[in-house]
């Protein structure tokens, strides 16, 4: 995938991956090439045990980088390893980690390589426990985990299912797709990369209405908006939400300003753009309102009646027509069909900066759907990061990173699905 040279500029969060031993072993693979995907540097130390189910070559293959496991080992090249190894993480992750490892962790035990890290480490740290189902209910291990969740430790909750040993419970290590995501929004809400930004965000479907009765809507919840607005907030923006009809309530701390139709969207955004850096129109504004609203119920007198409709205010356009300051404006695209085609022109017709498309058809992405499968576009016609199904909180977070990168002018796809 294409890369921006100007990409130095924005530096990649420095992952520590620390892997124990267990069968669980091998998917630390697969945390460590998501991370990579993700645009993350990452660094690998793993138990002795660890190596009995996966060799080191395979992760310094992968990472590019030695793999330690003993820092006294006479192929170590840095004697004070679990110093450095830590001190230069932005986050460390144990997966697996086993109940050994959470145990010595627990009681601030360092007598391998690993334990020390932990105990070195300023960075947060994120824990993927695996183990057998026993083991896991243990009141030792429930114990320590409480201690390490008090010391401040994210712990990824295992999956239930049918482990190795044939036992069927909780224990199995979580996938490595959440993992990776839990990993991201942990960097996210520590880095707030987004300080010093000012959103102004659309908000869920506008009503227009035919008569005091009746009204021309749609089936927006506004469900991606105020992801939208909580991941900014999160990452250190300041969010100002313009809200039309929406089925969940706004995220605490955000600025709410309520719009019932599209003139009322269009006036309240005029209002408030001059303040914003960075524009994000998520709401779906309707395209026609009746050409005139009767002041009375229509009566129901006869078997069909004509509807004149006019075309509402196109807030997208007027906020991209009238920027200034180098703000940022990104638009949605949800389409039925030939979606990548039709969200390419309304890029361009609208002169967005980037544009999130997704297929409303699917039960999976569609209105009111508590997940999403979108594509991002930008205007430097690189290739489109096409994105799989995931929560809408994780799509936000994907959408502000494309974010992040078109301010720092190294937007790239390198990092996709």
């Amino acid at each position: 995938m294409p890369s921006s040279d100007s990409e130095t500029q924005f530096p990649k969060p420095n992952i520590a991956l620390g892997v124990c031993g267990g069968i669980a072993a091998y998917k630390a693979v697969e945390v460590l090439r998501g991370l990579q995907k993700a645009g993350c540097t990452v660094r690998v130390a793993m138990t002795r045990r660890a190596c009995e189910f996966v060799q080191p070559l395979t992760f310094r293959a992968l990472s590019g980088s030695h793999v330690v496991v003993d820092d006294y080992a006479p192929d170590n090249p840095d004697p004070i390893a679990h110093i450095t190894f830590s001190q230069t993480a932005d986050l460390l992750i144990v997966a697996p980690a086993t109940a050994n490892i959470i145990a010595k962790f627990a009681n601030g035990i360092a007598d391998d390589f690993l334990s020390s890290t932990y105990l070195a480490c300023s960075a947060p740290v994120l824990i993927a426990p695996a183990m057998n189902t026993t083991m896991w209910e243990h009141p030792a291990t429930q114990r320590n985990l409480q201690r390490l969740s008090a010391d401040g430790v994210h712990i990824m909750e295992p999956d239930a299912g049918e482990m190795a040993c044939g036992t069927i419970g909780p224990g199995r290590l979580s996938e490595p797709e959440r993992i990776v995501a839990a990993a991201l929004e942990i960097l996210r809400s520590s880095t707030r990369d987004l300080a010093g930004e000012r959103f102004l965000i659309t908000v869920g479907a506008t009503r227009e209405e035919i008569d005091p009765v009746r009204f021309i809507s749609n089936r927006s919840s506004g469900r991606m908006g105020y992801a939208l607005a909580e991941a900014a907030l999160k990452r250190g923006g300041e969010v100002t939400v313009v809200a039309g009809i929406t089925t969940v309530a706004p995220p605490a701390g955000v600025k709410v300003i309520k719009a019932q139709s599209a003139e009322e969207m269009s006036q309240a955004v005029a209002r408030e753009r001059e303040s914003a850096s960075v524009f994000i129109g998520a709401a779906a504004i309707a395209d026609y309102r009746p050409a005139q609203r009767s002041d009375q119920k229509i009566k129901k007198s006869k078997d069909s009646i004509t509807l004149t409709l006019e075309r509402t205010p196109d807030v997208l356009s007027q906020v991209a027509a009238s920027r200034a300051n180098g703000m940022l404006v990104i638009g949605f695209a949800a389409e039925t069909e030939n979606v990548l085609d039709n969200a390419r022109e309304k890029l361009r017709a609208k002169n967005l900066d980037a544009i999130v498309a997704n297929d409303v058809t699917r039960r999976d992405s569609g209105f009111d759907s508590a997940t999403n499968a979108i594509t991002i576009l930008t205007k430097d016609n690189g290739d489109p990061l096409v994105l799989p199904v995931m929560s809408k909180s994780e799509a936000a977070n994907r959408i502000l990173d494309v974010i992040v990168k078109l301010r720092h002018g190294s937007v790239s796809t390198d990092y996709a699905d």
